[in-house]
């Protein structure tokens, strides 16, 4: 007598052996170490982004504030070439100023000095003028003739001298002529030249014109 065949039970088999399948690989402990260590592993990666933003950070205010401060040294170098500048300029206005008064008080003292100079340098390279005319200020006429005539007599000079008075030539300042040619004396033209040669030197556009102390 035949056995009776079993019959195959599809469902049974199948569901058991997806039921397998589906039974977890690793215990509890494991799957809580696995979630402790990912979490470690997220913590970690946001700290080293954090940190990286905030050096990021760091390293744009560290650049904003160089900048400021390049700023701030081309801001002063600017002022203290400026601030430079104004000193040059003030202190050769003082030193002309000083010279200017300096020059006043001495032709004040000796009016007769820097004429007697000037002509005695005329009476050496000029030996051979026929004759030399000196114009001086009405004051200084007396005084001029007798010390440029003695003057002349040192020097050697044989010419014709005439000590003239013109009262539009200040004290101090002359005019001298000879047959070729002439020389002038002329505080006022002497200080506004040198106010026009500092001008000049300083790089300014408008010449400044100095008043002679009287």
């Amino acid at each position: 007598m035949m056995a009776r065949p079993v019959k195959f039970l599809f469902d049974t088999e199948f569901a058991a052996e997806a039921k397998q399948q589906a039974e977890p690989k690793v215990t509890l402990v494991e799957h809580q170490a696995l979630v402790a260590l990912a979490r470690q592993e997220s913590h970690s990666a946001g700290f080293a982004q954090g940190e990286s933003q905030a050096m990021a950070s760091i390293e744009r205010q560290r650049a904003q504030a160089l900048s400021a401060i390049g700023d701030r040294m081309i801001e002063a170098a600017g002022a203290l070439l400026a601030l430079e500048g104004r000193l040059e300029q003030e202190a050769i206005d003082i030193a002309v100023a000083v010279a200017s008064k300096l020059a006043a008080s001495l032709i004040q003292r000796e009016p007769l000095a820097e004429i007697r100079t000037l002509v005695g340098d005329c009476f050496t390279n000029l030996r051979s003028v026929p004759h030399l005319v000196v114009r001086v200020h009405d004051d200084l006429l007396e005084d001029a003739r007798t010390e440029l005539t003695r003057l002349a007599s040192e020097r050697g000079f044989d010419g014709r001298l005439v000590i003239l008075a013109e009262p539009i030539i200040a004290p101090g300042d002359c005019r001298i002529e000879w047959s070729t040619g002439g020389i002038v004396l002329d505080r006022d033209e002497t200080t506004q030249q040198i106010a026009e040669a500092v001008q000049r030197y300083v790089g300014s556009d408008t010449p400044a014109t100095l008043e002679s102390t009287p």
